[in-house]
């Protein structure tokens, strides 16, 4: 049974900085692809940054390019997303996610196409 599970979620000022990570088992997210997507309280889920295992090939939505990077720790089975220079606008519930299929990452990552999911962590960007 594939299990996903986020940590690292909490307040942080605006500007600064948070490092959520994902811990997996029952599937390995070096022969996957990972997505990280947050939803907004009255909003639609958004695919915010996915990354291809296979090549790397990765998307990122445009709200946050330049701002969030993606990582993985293979030996931990962990993979991390490393949010810089926060806004207001980037509270939210976010979510990894992981396929062993993989098809286009952007469609992946827009569609939200992937088969395992977190239950989810909180970030809240407020002074």
């Amino acid at each position: 049974q594939v299990q996903l599970v986020e940590s690292g979620g909490g307040l942080a000022q605006p500007g600064g900085s948070l490092r959520l990570s994902c811990a997996a088992s029952g599937i390995f997210l070096d022969d996957s692809a990972i997505g990280w997507f947050r939803q907004a309280p009255g909003k639609e889920r958004e695919g915010v940054l996915c990354i291809s295992s296979f090549d790397d090939s990765t998307y990122y939505a445009d709200s946050v390019k330049g701002r969030f990077t993606i990582s993985r720790d293979n030996a931990k089975n962990t993979v991390y997303l490393q949010m810089n220079s926060l806004k207001p606008e980037d509270t939210a519930v976010y979510y990894c996610a992981a396929d062993p299929i993989v098809t286009t990452v952007q469609a992946m990552c827009v569609g939200a196409d992937f088969g395992a999911w977190g239950q989810g962590t909180q970030v809240t960007v407020s002074s």
